[in-house]
């Protein structure tokens, strides 16, 4: 993993997702090693996240040695994509998709962290149809 991957586990979640989305993004990626669909899709965003150099990081998580990260965030199938912008979830999807669908994914996330909310507004999904 590079300087903009890495993984987390139930004692650092809050630390290393929550507190570091107030300063840059982070995507969080729930996965399993026995997924299919996580088998292609950790390494695109791997490879997007060398690509986009730091404006957005991206946290994986083992679903079946953390499953309370997997049951705090609902995740019903693997992989379970959310995104954190300034300590809240921006947005989220599952499964499989493609790079372009994951570009766009990705620059929505970043351009809405430069604009937060202002107090006490929660951060809606950018899009309903990739909401779990």
């Amino acid at each position: 993993m590079s300087g903009f991957t890495y993984a987390v586990e139930e004692a650092t979640f809050d630390e290393m997702v929550v507190e570091r989305s107030h300063v840059t993004p982070v995507v969080l990626d729930i996965g399993a090693d026995w997924c299919s669909p996580c088998r292609v899709l950790t390494p695109m965003l791997e490879r997007l996240a060398h690509a986009y150099q730091g404006k957005f990081l991206l946290a994986t998580v083992d679903a079946d040695e953390n499953m309370r990260i997997a049951g705090r965030h609902q995740a019903k199938g693997f992989p379970t994509v959310i995104a954190y912008s300034h300590g809240q979830i921006a947005d989220r999807f599952h499964g499989a998709k493609t790079e372009g669908f994951l570009r766009d994914f990705l620059d929505r996330l970043v351009t809405g962290h430069h604009s937060p909310p202002t107090t006490g507004e929660q951060v809606s999904p950018a899009s309903i149809k990739n909401t779990i």
